[in-house]
C-alpha cells in the first residue's frame, strides 16, 4: 500500500480535470509557445507572454515573472488566472514541470528535480537579455519556487550562482537575478498537504506519520530526498530575496496555522497575507482586486528597488529583439 502511495506521488496528472475547456482562453492570450530545456536536458514546454503596459507603470524589457504551478496538471490555468494581471507588471513565461502538460516525461519531485526544470528558464532568459526575474507559484510551484532561490542562488553573485556541474571553460550570458518571489498555499512540511487528504478516519499525526513513508517510499524511487528541500528546512535562506506567503483561511490543504508556521520561519524581507474565504490556491479567485493590487504592488516595489541598487548600463532592448 505505502509503496503504491508512494509511486502515485511521482505520478502527478499531466493535465488537471478542469483543462479542457481552456484553448479558447488561452489562444485569447496570445503569445508564444517554447521550447526549452531543464538544466538537466529534460524537454520543458511553456507560453511566453509580453508584458503589456498599464496607466501606472511601464515595464522594464529587462524584467521577467516566471509562474511556476502546482502537483497536478499543466500552467495552462494559471496562466489564465494570474497572466493577464501579471503581465502587466513583467513579461510572463509559464513553464510546464517535467512530467506536466507539454513538458517530456519525468517524475514529479515536489522540487527535488523541478529546481532543475526552474534553472533552464533561468538559462532561456538570460539567452535573451532578461535580467531580474521573479518566481509566482502555489502550492508545489511556491515550495518549488523557494528551494529554488536557496539552491540556485539569487544572481547577484555569480562566482556563487554558476551552475556546479557546468564546464569549467563554459562561458553564457549571466544568470537573471530572482528579485522576488510569490509563494501561494505553501507548507512548511511537505507531509502536511498530504496528510489533510488522506481520506482514512484517523487522527492528523498518523496521517503525517503515514504521509512521511509515502515520501520515504518515493525518495527510494527518484533517487533522493524528496523532503530535503522542503519550505520550512529552507526558507530563512531565501533572505534578503523579498518573499511574499499567501494562505487561505479556508483551505483545508494547507491550513492557516500551517501557513502561519511556515512565515514565522522566514526572515524579515518576508510579508505574510491571508486571504478570508479562500481555499487551497484561490486567493486571487476569492479577492481578485486585492490580489491584483496587492501582488502587483508588491513585485513592482522588488524590481524598482533592484533596478535601483543594480542599474543596468547597456543599450536599449530593440522591441523586435525582445523574447516574444
Amino acid at each position: 500500500m505505502i509503496g503504491r502511495a508512494g509511486t502515485r506521488l511521482l505520478d502527478a496528472p499531466r493535465f488537471g480535470p478542469d483543462e479542457a475547456g481552456l484553448r479558447p482562453a488561452i489562444d485569447a492570450l496570445g503569445g508564444e509557445v517554447v521550447r526549452l530545456r531543464s538544466r538537466d536536458g529534460v524537454r520543458l514546454g511553456g507560453r511566453w507572454l509580453p508584458s503589456e503596459t498599464s496607466d501606472d507603470w511601464r515595464p522594464d524589457p529587462y524584467e521577467a515573472i516566471l509562474l511556476l504551478h502546482g502537483w497536478t496538471g499543466s500552467v495552462a490555468p494559471d496562466l489564465v488566472e494570474l497572466g493577464p494581471t501579471l503581465r502587466r507588471t513583467a513579461g510572463v513565461l509559464g513553464l510546464d514541470f517535467r512530467g506536466h502538460g507539454t513538458s517530456d516525461d519525468g517524475a514529479t519531485t515536489f522540487g527535488l528535480h523541478e529546481i532543475d526544470d526552474v534553472a533552464g528558464a533561468l538559462a532561456w532568459f538570460a539567452e535573451r537579455g532578461i535580467r531580474r526575474v521573479a518566481l509566482v507559484g502555489s502550492s508545489m510551484g511556491g515550495a518549488v519556487a523557494i528551494a529554488s532561490i536557496v539552491t540556485l542562488g539569487d544572481g547577484s553573485l555569480p562566482s556563487a550562482d554558476l551552475d556546479p556541474y557546468g564546464p569549467a571553460a563554459a562561458v553564457g550570458p549571466p544568470p537573471p537575478q530572482i528579485v522576488a518571489a510569490v509563494a501561494e498555499s505553501v507548507a512548511a512540511d511537505l507531509r502536511i498537504p498530504i496528510a489533510n487528504r488522506i481520506g482514512l478516519p484517523i487522527g492528523g499525526p498518523l496521517r503525517r506519520a503515514l504521509a512521511g513513508r509515502m515520501f520515504a517510499s518515493a525518495s527510494s524511487r527518484a533517487g533522493g530526498d524528496l523532503r530535503a528541500l522542503e519550505p520550512g528546512r529552507v526558507i530563512g535562506l531565501v533572505e534578503p530575496v523579498p518573499l511574499l506567503l499567501i494562505h487561505g483561511d479556508a483551505d483545508r490543504t494547507v491550513r492557516p496555522g500551517d501557513g502561519r508556521r511556515l512565515a514565522a520561519l522566514a526572515g524579515p524581507s518576508t510579508e505574510h497575507w491571508i486571504v478570508p474565504g479562500a481555499d487551497h490556491g484561490q486567493a486571487r479567485a476569492t479577492a481578485p482586486d486585492e490580489w491584483d493590487q496587492r501582488v502587483s504592488e508588491f513585485l513592482r516595489r522588488a524590481f524598482v528597488d533592484a533596478r535601483e541598487a543594480q542599474p543596468i548600463i547597456a543599450a536599449p532592448v530593440d522591441p523586435a529583439d525582445a523574447p516574444g
